[in-house]
């Protein structure tokens, strides 16, 4: 029953792209063409995650033991993990933030010292690699995090 669930969401998550695509290309003026091809889209793509929602987390879940004492166990000993989870995803996260403020930044400079003289093409290339570098050591700093878990 669920895979057959699974199969009919899929169908229907592609359906959701080729439908509003196959509006877009229809006669209608550019403007009015793209806000219903949009709206389509997004009503959709909702409507399809809402049904997979109630559809995978719509069932009854049942407790296997009555013992409650290794349940607390498990408890007080995932507090640190679920530390380290929040303290990875914060590098990560604030370091994309930051990243992308210093890319935004790096490459509108870029671009206008470009348009002046191209010859600047490979300096302002380094400095926008630079901006993005931030970023990657965000994610690195979260993967020795989460390697010590």
């Amino acid at each position: 029953m669920e895979t057959v669930l699974n199969v009919i969401l899929i169908i229907a998550l592609i359906l959701s792209l080729v439908l509003p695509f196959q509006y877009y290309c229809k006669g209608i003026p550019s403007k009015k063409r793209f806000q219903i091809s949009l709206a389509g889209n997004i009503v959709l793509f909702f409507g399809i995650v809402l049904v997979a929602s109630i559809g995978q987390f719509g069932q009854v879940a049942f407790a296997t033991s009555t013992d409650i004492r290794p349940i607390a166990a498990e408890l007080t000993a995932s507090s640190g993990n679920g530390l380290a989870y929040l303290s990875a995803a914060l590098s990560t996260g604030l370091s994309c933030i930051g990243g992308g403020l210093a890319v935004a930044a790096a490459a509108s400079a870029a671009l206008g010292a470009i348009s002046e003289d191209s010859s600047v093409l490979g300096k302002s290339l380094i400095f926008i690699g630079l901006a993005e570098g931030v970023c990657l050591y965000g994610l690195i700093i979260s993967f020795m995090i989460l390697g010590k878990i």
